[in-house]
């Protein structure tokens, strides 16, 4: 004998594709000066956990990444060649963040720059993750930002 019958939109709606493409959002507090050091753990345990370094972004808000610094003194062409390769971390400074492609992890530093500077970084770097972004920074800064909750 079969069963209630069910709704065809209730049992054949797929969730919308907004709601499922959203990536997760991590906070790891941290003061500007332990930023840095903060998110390189979390690049370290991202590694550790079996992602490809060509999968994660590292945005900083403050001073460039030393590696960032050391790439970008050999010229910006042979800097971005590095970030089209897509086979290792990327280190970027927020104001290169529209130029950065999207990558599954993107690893924010807020580690220092101007309260406009991280407002428009963090939804930048949101917009970048594609299955995650994590903030290492300030929660209340970050909160403001990205929203309460965070």
């Amino acid at each position: 004998m079969p069963g209630p019958a069910v709704p065809a939109t209730a049992a054949a709606t797929p969730a919308p594709a907004s709601a499922s493409a959203a990536p997760q959002i991590q906070l790891i507090p941290a003061s500007a000066a332990g930023a840095l050091d903060a998110a390189e753990e979390a690049v370290d345990l991202l590694l550790e956990s079996g992602r490809a370094p060509g999968e994660v972004l590292v945005i900083t808000t403050g001073e460039h990444h030393p590696w960032a610094a050391h790439e970008l003194s050999f010229g910006e062409a042979a800097y971005w060649a590095q970030h089209d390769a897509g086979d290792d971390v990327f280190y970027a400074d927020a104001t290169a963040v529209s130029r950065a492609g999207s990558r599954p992890v993107v690893v924010v530093a807020v580690n220092g720059g101007s309260t406009a500077a991280v407002a428009e970084a963090l939804p930048l770097a949101h917009a970048r993750a594609g299955a995650l972004l994590i903030v290492c920074g300030d929660p209340q800064q970050i909160n403001s930002v990205l929203g309460a909750g965070v």
